[in-house]
């Protein structure tokens, strides 16, 4: 066997996916192999499922039988179909498509070596380094770190339980030192994320320590200037977190709590813990505490028994609170929930004239949003570099990577770099224009931008599946 065995990684779903296809490049690459971007070279092509809704399992599918062609007509010796969707669904996958030679549940991933090794791939003998995670993005300053696994949770739509498990914290020794991993890597900014932010430490039995205690401790153990939350249930959002995000500047004003649905009825249905007084309450106390703020939320349309009556709750509240940005999707019945019992009531089509009239409410809500920060100043972290006519390509500190737009600016300033800047206008509602007056930080080029090969989001789904 060749020492570079080459690998190729086809990541979908959330963000939580993209740092365990980094774990499993680096549990690779201990044993010699190194990742490329071009499938058609890949011996191994690895593809990491999303089980979340229909369309991202959909999506899976048709990622799973596009590498499975490559064991015509590329180089590709096999294919490993690993995740979400394999947790839940790996025998009926195995006989649907023979052609993948390896299915493996995110708790089954301690037998990728083993498995590869029986099949003449990988050679456990070989050992390079201690791999802990390596870089799969486009971004190599901006990264996922991963604090916790599995959910507590029992929403009745949802079956990340039972692909995931139950709550599972990492503990505070070792977020701490992955993330000091990431910023030698080049991080200078980094994504917070698990099914749950707010449930980190509670399972630990460790003097108590909670969420404000990891951020504080991030803070202390690393020089990383931007440091951003991902999913948090409204209910883990103490006074204590909101002070802490408050105090430290390198926290940024920043809240993804998911929502899901506005009438109490749907809540309920969907055993939801908040309702919607609680919900309007808690977001007027999140931007008392926290100036400047930004919330994203998530919403599900068409959940089974929702009426117009209910969807109009839902489009009322929405253009009563103003979230900066809403993710939203149809609703689908998976197996093993509670919700998948009842009958899903509400026509394919409808829960579609439901999402585009949610998605236009909020187009409508986030520009008007924008718009009061024309004229302000901001600082800026540029994502990639000008080219020809094409200004930088930035984010504020209210645009998470990937889901919340880009704003566009004028600077030399290499990715991974902080410039201050004016924002002049909004563009097709999202992005902005700024101008820059200042560079707060310039860093030299980091890593060459690779792309790691995420296929396009369906047409279901405003943001990522599962955020």
């Amino acid at each position: 066997m060749a020492v570079q065995l080459k690998v190729g990684f086809i990541t979908l779903g959330c963000d939580k996916n993209t740092v365990d296809s980094e774990r499993y490049l680096a549990r690779l690459s201990v044993h010699g192999a190194t990742a490329t971007d071009d499938l058609a070279q890949a011996e191994v092509i690895v593809v990491n499922t999303c089980g979340f809704i229909d369309a991202a399992k959909k999506e899976s599918i048709d990622a799973i039988l596009e590498a499975a062609r490559l064991k015509e007509d590329g180089a590709c010796q096999a294919v490993v179909a690993v995740g979400c969707m394999v947790q839940r669904h790996k025998s009926e996958l195995a006989e649907a498509i023979p052609e993948v030679d390896l299915f493996l549940g995110s708790a089954e991933m301690d037998q990728l070596i083993p498995e590869l090794e029986r099949r003449g791939l990988v050679d456990s003998s070989i050992e390079l380094h201690p791999g802990e995670r390596l870089y799969l993005g486009d971004l190599p300053h901006v990264r996922y770190l991963k604090v916790s696994e599995g959910c507590d949770h029992g929403c009745a739509f949802c079956a990340i339980p039972l692909m995931r498990g139950k709550h599972r914290s990492f503990t505070l020794p070792d977020v701490v030192s992955e993330a000091q991993l990431l910023e030698l890597q080049g991080a200078r900014e980094i994504n917070l994320v698990a099914q749950d932010l707010a449930h980190w430490g509670r399972d630990l039995r460790q003097d108590d320590l909670r969420l404000p205690d990891l951020l504080g401790a991030l803070v202390a153990g690393t020089g990383i200037p931007w440091i951003r939350l991902l999913y948090l249930y409204s209910a883990g959002i103490t006074p204590r977190l909101l002070e802490t995000v408050a105090r430290e500047p390198r926290i940024l004003p920043y809240l993804d709590m998911p929502m899901q649905h506005a009438s109490d009825a749907v809540l309920e249905r969907m055993r939801r813990p908040e309702r919607k007084r609680t919900i309007r309450a808690k977001v007027a106390h999140f931007r008392e505490a926290v100036p400047e703020v930004a919330i994203r939320t998530t919403c599900i349309v068409g959940f089974p028994g929702e009426t117009e009556s209910d969807f109009e709750q839902l489009l009322d509240f929405l253009e009563e609170t103003q979230f900066e940005r809403v993710g939203a999707f149809t609703y689908s019945p998976q197996e093993g929930t509670r919700a998948h019992a009842m009958v899903d009531d509400v026509p394919e089509a409808l829960k579609r004239e439901r999402l585009d009239r949610l998605t236009e409410l909020q187009r409508t809500i986030t520009a008007e949003r924008y718009e009061r920060r024309v004229g302000g100043t901001t600082r800026l972290i540029v994502d990639r570099m000008a080219s020809g006519d094409q200004p930088a390509q930035a984010r504020a500190p209210w645009q998470a990577d990937d889901v919340d737009g880009v704003t566009w600016v004028h600077t030399t300033a290499a990715p991974g770099s902080f410039v201050e800047a004016v924002v002049d206008d909004v563009v097709d509602d999202y992005d902005f224009m700024a101008t820059a007056t200042g560079i707060v930080e310039s860093l030299p080029s980091l890593v060459a931008p690779r792309s790691t090969r995420r296929l396009p989001m369906m047409a279901t789904s405003v943001g990522s599946f599962g955020r």
